[in-house]
């Protein structure tokens, strides 16, 4: 395996905006960090299955992928869009509580059966790098787990972020909101491009 390419392939992928990092990073800002890690260890959770999904049944997958592959994305971009607004329409943290019933394990964990990004990077990430090098259900199961933490990372990270910056975004509510919605939008859109 080209392990380097694949080290970088997997932290940009992981660490670059997407719905999962987004929302831990509004979530942690809105919340803090400590009532954030559910939702991260939810995303870890999800994450996980989605790479033992996309490990086993790659080869099957990639035969349907024609017929899947455009209502994937349509549905994935739907969700993303509805996650901006919810985004633009929060207001600050002291004023608004609606978003905390999404700040949750079970939240996170089904974001991954819808997120196109994630569930796109698991099919490609595995038939490049893994399935070519390595078949057996141990290391397929390690190489999942080792996805999932990086997963895990990402948004723990983003999460420490929205954190650490919790004050400087309050006086800035509507301009961080507006940013993160666009953000989540531009990931909508490159996904249907």
């Amino acid at each position: 395996m080209p392990l380097l390419s694949f080290l970088i392939y997997v932290f940009v992928t992981s660490f670059t905006p997407g719905p999962n990092n987004i929302m831990a990073m509004v979530f942690a800002n809105k919340f803090g960090f400590k009532k954030t890690l559910k939702f991260c260890f939810g995303v870890c959770a999800g994450f996980f299955v989605i790479m033992i999904f996309s490990s086993y049944f790659n080869l099957l997958l990639s035969n349907f992928i024609p017929k899947i592959e455009l209502p994937m994305m349509i549905l994935g971009a739907g969700y993303m869009v509805y996650l901006a607004i919810i985004i633009l329409k929060s207001s600050s943290a002291n004023e608004d509580d609606s978003g905390e019933k999404y700040n949750n394990f079970f939240s996170g964990m089904i974001l991954q059966f819808i997120n196109p990004k994630g569930i796109l990077y698991g099919i490609t990430v595995v038939a490049t790098f893994i399935l070519p090098y390595y078949h057996s259900h141990v290391s397929l199961f390690i190489f999942s787990l080792l996805l999932a933490f990086v997963g895990f990372l990402s948004t723990s990270t983003w999460s420490v972020f929205g954190s650490f910056f919790q004050s400087f975004i309050a006086k800035y509510q509507k301009q961080f909101n507006l940013i993160m919605a666009l953000l989540l939008l531009y990931s909508a859109a490159s996904i249907l491009m």
